[in-house]
């Protein structure tokens, strides 16, 4: 496949955004007025944030100039004081092309810059504000310092919603002639879990392999474990078979190549829909979140995974 999906159904039009339609009328509004406001984008992975900025851009500056008056900078790849004072302050200072007001400065993943950087910035933002609006696009905006966070307005989004990504991966699947099953959509919606960029990502590698998408094909695509393996895991060492439940982890582990981090996440969610009492949940996700967090700090993923699954067979032993 010669197109990348992500970038070949990227929307061009405001209208065309999924799902997030609170934010959109109040991006429209700017676009009507060509002008806006320092911005913050925040939310999830995969719900919409670089691509409502590049839209925006493209509104305001139309199509022949909105290039040259918009800069995409990812703060991830150099996090330090450095890159406000180089590549944001060149580009911040230098005039507007054609009958464009100002320009816009897109910092993608913000929140990852270090404090002496955001300080930096803060007053990078002051001073050219007369020629450069900013958008900072992050996951949390708690990361980001309050005389930041003051002189923008706070946008936002949510994942996106279920029908909105079934809507979304029928009309990708009809245009690239693929047939999903109703299973296959279903996995779709539990592998994304609200993020499309995830959704459209999966879809290509599964229509790489075969233009029939089931349940099947996703979860070998992916690496993801069934729904069914884990809820199975979980139940098996609730009823006090630790040894079956240990042997279930390592067929996880080592058939399927999955990561310790990728099982626990699946095991958090499936706890939710187990059929024991709200106290048990509890604790469970108690066990759960302290492990992950050993598991991310670097303990090894084996041991923890076998000790969560030792507190699932003590939960379980207090109800039978």
């Amino acid at each position: 496949m010669e197109d990348i999906w992500i970038e070949k159904y990227r929307p061009k039009t405001l209208d065309e955004i999924v799902g997030q339609d609170h934010i959109i009328e109040r991006l429209k509004a700017y676009a009507e007025t060509k002008t806006i406001p320092h911005l913050i984008f925040a939310g999830p992975a995969g719900t919409g944030k670089t691509t409502s900025a590049l839209v925006l851009a493209r509104t305001i500056f139309g199509e022949k100039t909105w290039r040259q008056n918009f800069n995409e900078l990812n703060a991830s790849d150099e996090r330090g004081i450095g890159i406000i004072r180089g590549k944001i302050k060149d580009f911040a200072r230098t005039a507007p092309i054609g009958e464009a007001r100002f320009k816009i400065i897109f910092l993608d993943e913000a929140d990852s810059l270090t404090s002496d950087a955001q300080a930096a910035l803060r007053r990078t933002i002051e001073r050219y504000s007369h020629i450069c609006r900013f958008i900072l696009s992050v996951n949390y905006s708690s990361k980001i310092i309050e005389p930041i966070q003051s002189r923008c307005a706070v946008f936002r989004f949510k994942p996106i919603k279920p029908e909105d990504i079934k809507k979304y991966m029928r009309r990708i699947a009809t245009r690239e002639k693929l047939e999903i099953t109703q299973d296959g959509l279903e996995t779709l919606i539990f592998i994304a879990r609200g993020d499309l960029r995830k959704a459209i990502n999966t879809l290509q590698v599964a229509a790489a392999i075969d233009k029939k998408i089931t349940s099947e094909l996703l979860y070998e695509t992916t690496a993801t474990a069934k729904k069914e393996d884990i809820k199975a895991l979980i139940n098996t060492a609730l009823k006090g078979n630790f040894m079956a439940a240990r042997n279930q982890l390592y067929d996880l582990l080592i058939k399927h190549g999955l990561s310790g981090e990728d099982i626990i996440k699946q095991i958090h969610q499936t706890i939710f829909d187990l059929t024991i009492p709200d106290e048990d949940k509890v604790r469970l996700i108690e066990k759960t979140g302290e492990i992950e967090f050993r598991i991310v700090e670097g303990s090894n993923e084996q041991i923890q995974l076998e000790t969560l699954l030792a507190q699932f067979v003590l939960v379980g032993s207090r109800l039978r």
